[in-house]
């Protein structure tokens, strides 16, 4: 995990942002070249996603960490000129924030921050509450059913971050497989209860009395059972949520399509995130990106197959009025957490290429984005 070591001063940071046939091999040759060098000469002219998706009403986002932008020419550039948000991939996360209890590293998230504002962008918070993030020293106190280091992160990162105006609070609580109750059963369930949903939302709006908050979660987007009961779940909890009057703005729709899981349903999609509306929420596109099953094919036809999945998605997605924006995980293929390290070829399920060349995936969204302010 980045983003460990000694950082900035431990004071609050606010911050007021005001918006936002080839083989497939060439993929690989692209990881050779100088980050950015593949870039389109027209990227300046052409109107940004972000502009697009705001002519609707929405925005669009991705997720980065600063120690890439850092790294690599073109980077930062490019998502300044695309986005209007940026969502931190880890460094917000409270392993990458607290490792060690009492010891707080926020050099990477700040970088981030300051980024972001530099060129008025955005943040999305992500996450609060995740049980893979959570510090093997806080797990053996929730464990015990201490509710305290829950607090005390709450309020050093609602604290310091007090601007944020959307947070996941907390990520992945569904488990309709190897759960209880069809809630994961995560160190938060096992040591403080089913409730611990509802009493982490209360919690972080007693410190960010603006922010929306949400509940961000996978596996909802295709017609198979185990999707179809995690829809069947989630909209459960969105509603015992609502019920017991936590406090819940929206929710995060991660959207990690998968090629393999066969067509996209407007008849499955459509009534999930309108049963979603019906309780008073919004939705984020949070996660978006594409997992490909065959990357043996020609080049031109996986782009093909990528493109055709995210117009299919964003056309039904962004027909419903409670959708308010996509933040794709990740803008380029070089750093897609599909793509692993040295692997050639390389998953192609983002909107830029590995040398930051747009995609037809990119041409995809921006079509959506269209189709659905012309509407």
């Amino acid at each position: 995990m980045q983003g460990r070591g000694r950082g900035f001063r431990d004071q609050r940071m606010t911050f007021t942002l005001p918006r936002r046939g080839v083989l497939a091999g060439v993929a690989a040759a692209a990881l050779l070249k100088p980050f950015g060098a593949g870039a389109d000469s027209d990227a300046q002219t052409t109107p940004s996603l972000a502009r697009i998706a705001a002519r609707g009403g929405r925005y669009y986002g991705a997720a980065a960490r600063f120690d890439q932008i850092e790294a690599e020419r073109g980077l930062g550039p490019a998502l300044a000129r695309e986005c209007a948000q940026l969502t931190p991939e880890i460094h917000m996360k409270w392993d990458a924030i607290e490792w060690h209890a009492g010891q707080h590293s926020f050099e990477q998230a700040d970088g981030l921050v300051r980024f972001a504002r530099e060129h008025g962008l955005k943040v999305r918070g992500h996450t609060l509450l995740w049980d893979q993030s959570t510090p093997a020293w806080a797990k053996s106190k929730i464990l015990a059913g201490d509710w305290s280091p829950i607090r005390r992160h709450f309020e050093t990162m609602l604290g310091r971050y007090g601007d944020v105006e959307e947070w996941d609070v907390v990520n992945e609580p569904i488990d309709t497989v190897g759960g209880k109750g069809g809630l994961r059963r995560n160190c938060f369930h096992r040591g403080l209860g089913a409730g611990y949903v509802a009493r982490a939302l209360r919690e972080a709006r007693s410190l960010a009395p603006t922010a929306r908050l949400l509940v961000n979660d996978y596996g909802f987007d295709y017609d198979n059972p185990v999707e179809e009961a995690r829809r069947r779940r989630f909209v459960k909890l969105l509603a015992d949520l609502k019920a017991e009057g936590a406090p819940l703005d929206g929710v995060g729709v991660q959207a990690h399509l998968d090629l393999s899981k066969g067509p996209l349903k407007p008849e499955i999609l459509e009534p999930f995130f309108a049963k979603i509306a019906d309780l008073g929420l919004y939705a984020v596109i949070s996660e978006l990106d594409v997992k490909e099953h065959d990357l043996a094919a020609p080049l031109a036809e996986r782009d093909r197959r990528v493109a055709d999945q995210v117009q299919q998605y964003l056309d039904i997605a962004l027909a419903q009025p409670n959708v308010r924006g996509v933040v794709t995980w990740g803008l380029s293929d070089r750093h897609s957490w599909l793509s692993e390290a040295g692997a050639d070829p390389i998953n192609r399920g983002l909107p830029y290429d590995a040398g930051l060349a747009r995609k037809p995936m990119y041409w995809a969204m921006r079509d959506s984005f269209l189709r659905a302010h012309d509407g």
